[in-house]
């Protein structure tokens, strides 16, 4: 892993000069915040092995993103500057190396640990689980932003949960936000 992160810290981000689409920048940043969000968790806690685990989940994206060519310049930097960041504390020597390397001026364990968004590190699709009678009937791919209502209105409009509330009455429907909506039945 450790040579991964080397090769993808010494690309040369000028070789990304070309027009990125909207979508592809905003997936990217949402994966640099989440990145931040959970190993700043894991560390905190002391879960240094699922903090790693985490940090090889964000390089492996950041080789297919760099293969696919959807990115700017100033997002793979800010990417590799991220994983220096959170890098750090496990690979103290490395990071500092890299961190000189890329042209980053004073030390790397001289920065503030970075900060993540939860506004930009929120998932676009959730999957909502979808249970009648307490028995799992269906799990559907929503918007994050879906609202109780719409939740329960897609929930009932599932095939699989109409065939099995088709003779019963619908007696009250319990949403979960962003998890789960139970149809319960008489």
């Amino acid at each position: 892993w450790l040579h991964r992160v080397w090769e993808l810290a010494r690309r040369d981000p000028r070789e990304l000069d070309f027009p990125v689409s909207e979508e592809a920048a905003r997936d990217l940043t949402r994966l640099i915040h989440q990145t931040v969000r959970k190993v700043t968790e894991d560390v905190e806690r002391f879960k240094f092995n699922t903090a790693l685990a985490a940090l090889m989940e964000y390089t492996n994206e950041l080789s297919r993103v760099w293969e696919r060519g959807e990115m700017s310049r100033e997002l793979w930097e800010e990417a590799i500057e991220r994983l220096l960041l959170l890098m750090a504390p496990m690979a103290p020597h490395m990071s500092e190396e890299l961190w000189e390397r890329t042209g980053r001026r004073f030390s790397v364990h001289s920065l503030p640990w970075p900060e993540w968004d939860a506004g930009l590190a929120a998932d676009a699709v959730i999957t909502l689980v979808v249970q009648v009678d307490g028995r799992l009937r269906d799990r559907i791919e929503v918007p994050a932003s879906l609202t109780g209502d719409q939740a329960r209105e897609t929930a009932l409009r599932s095939r699989n949960v109409q065939r099995h509330v088709e003779d019963r009455e619908v007696a009250r429907v319990v949403y979960v936000p962003g998890k789960l909506v139970n149809v319960v039945t008489r």
